[in-house]
């Protein structure tokens, strides 16, 4: 089985990095770009002090891997190869898994290269002759919230494209769903009554952060297990050949 599952998960990464066209891949690189070394050097030595560069590890792997796994198996129904890839010696599970695993392994692997890229750009800049690296809780949960929202993002990738006719509908529906994610709570916050706000961000301020951490973590890793669930339910031979 895992040999099996590293075979599609190795097709997978390699059709990942030799499909994107010029475009894709100046976005990808002007992402690692902003997250790697511009924001790094204009935040300083918060970016690795503060708690708060939690939520930029938990955005960007959301964006790298709606970027693949839209084109998991919408990719394939649009290139007509789905029926021969469902018709191979293949396990199901090797095929739904190699797929979810190469998305991850793309998104969260390029998360990590930009989280180390921005470790040696505020250690050039901001070091002053000391190593600057993360707390211990926060490094934790760099690590841990990335990995697990990057899952989050590869669970529900792999759900939508194997409804999805197309890639370009998949990719839409992946966009405005982690749009959604991102802005509701942002702009929710905003209408909250000024009052309410305050009481909110002083209950924030006074969280434990590795507590906050731990919340954050259990509560991805059960939202992993419903779509990643949801995804195996789903995934039926015959169904996708008939659609």
């Amino acid at each position: 089985m895992l040999t099996d599952i590293w075979t599609v998960m190795r097709k997978e990464l390699q059709e990942a990095f030799n499909r994107g066209d010029r475009v894709g891949k100046f976005g990808l690189l002007f992402m690692i770009f902003s997250f790697g070394i511009l924001l790094p050097w204009q935040m300083g030595r918060s970016w690795v002090e503060s708690p708060i560069t939690l939520v930029y590890w938990s955005w960007v792997p959301l964006f790298l891997v709606n970027a693949v796994v839209a084109d998991s198996f919408a990719g394939e129904r649009e290139r007509h190869t789905l029926e021969t890839l469902l018709a191979s010696r293949l396990p199901d599970q090797a095929i739904l898994f190699g797929k979810l695993l190469a998305a991850l392994a793309y998104g969260v692997g390029l998360t990590w290269a930009s989280l180390l890229v921005g470790l040696i750009t505020i250690n050039l800049f901001h070091g002053e002759g000391r190593l600057l690296f993360y707390p211990s809780a926060v490094a934790l949960g760099v690590i841990g919230i990335s990995l697990l929202s990057g899952g989050l993002a590869a669970g529900a990738g792999v759900l939508v494209s194997l409804r999805a006719k197309s890639v370009q509908q998949a990719i839409q529906v992946l966009s405005i769903a982690t749009m959604a994610l991102i802005f509701i709570p942002t702009f929710g916050l905003q209408a909250l009554p000024a009052a309410w706000q305050e009481r909110l961000w002083n209950m924030v301020a006074g969280w434990n952060v590795t507590q906050a951490v731990r919340v954050a973590i259990a509560v991805l890793a059960v939202l992993n297990g419903v779509l990643i669930g949801a995804a195996m339910r789903r995934f039926q031979r015959a169904r996708l050949i008939v659609e």
